[in-house]
């Protein structure tokens, strides 16, 4: 069965395009125009992701992230003209999987929906699954162990913390102030200096060149992104 995602967009021009490319790669689609019908076709239409335009012309689109969230998990890209750093954070914080800035080419839409597919795939088998791998990198959480080319590497517990994080959450970014969130805790602040220490550590252990990372990714202004195999 083809997947089913609801293109939210006032653009006519960029929602025929959106649409032209979901055809082409075989998915169905619906579209909504405004916020409104978006939240209604949401609540009674069969939906499996969802392009989501924040400048809608009567509800900003953070509201309707903020609404879905409070029932479902469901893959939500955000495709907007916004590009500030603070915004695209506060976004993927609200809980959307991934942030694309218009303009876009067809070949990085799919791209980004694909990833955010297996990454919704990945969420919902995570309770049984205890093996992570991703290229040469492994690792087992029933053994507490992490794996570079097979053979076993030390990690620090922290630097074991943030590498589970990031292989349960291959290809999706999530922004600095959720990492230091999950591995620190609340109230912990945001002192990214600690973090990007961490970071560094991580990755003198399983990147051949750290400065060149293959694994986990730098989204400047924004986060991090563990790469997922296809990429």
């Amino acid at each position: 069965m083809s997947q089913r995602i609801l293109v939210v967009e006032d653009d006519t021009q960029i929602r025929k395009f959106i649409c032209y490319c979901l055809e082409n790669n075989d998915y169905e689609y619906i579209t909504a125009s405004n916020g409104i019908d978006a939240l209604r076709k949401i609540a009674n239409e069969n939906i499996d992701l969802i392009l989501l335009d924040l400048g809608l012309p009567d509800i900003d689109g953070t509201d309707i992230i903020k609404k879905l969230r409070e029932f479902s998990e469901m893959p939500l890209i955000v495709v907007s003209a916004r590009d500030k750093d603070q915004e695209k954070a506060d976004v993927l914080n609200l809980g959307a999987d991934d942030y694309l800035t218009k303009p876009f080419s067809a070949t990085e839409l799919i791209a980004r929906i694909k990833v955010a597919f297996r990454h919704f795939y990945r969420f919902t088998q995570v309770q049984r699954q205890t093996l992570y791998k991703v290229k040469d990198l492994s690792l087992d959480l029933d053994k507490h162990l992490v794996y570079l080319n097979n053979q076993e590497i030390h990690v620090t517990p922290l630097e074991y913390q943030l590498l589970t994080l990031f292989m349960k959450n291959v290809g999706k970014v999530l922004t600095t102030s959720h990492i230091i969130e999950e591995i620190y805790g609340k109230g912990y602040g945001n002192d990214t200096q600690a973090l990007r220490a961490l970071m560094a550590g991580l990755r003198r252990k399983i990147e051949k060149n750290p400065a060149t990372p293959e694994y986990i990714l730098t989204e400047i202004g924004v986060g991090y992104r563990m790469k997922s195999d296809e990429e």
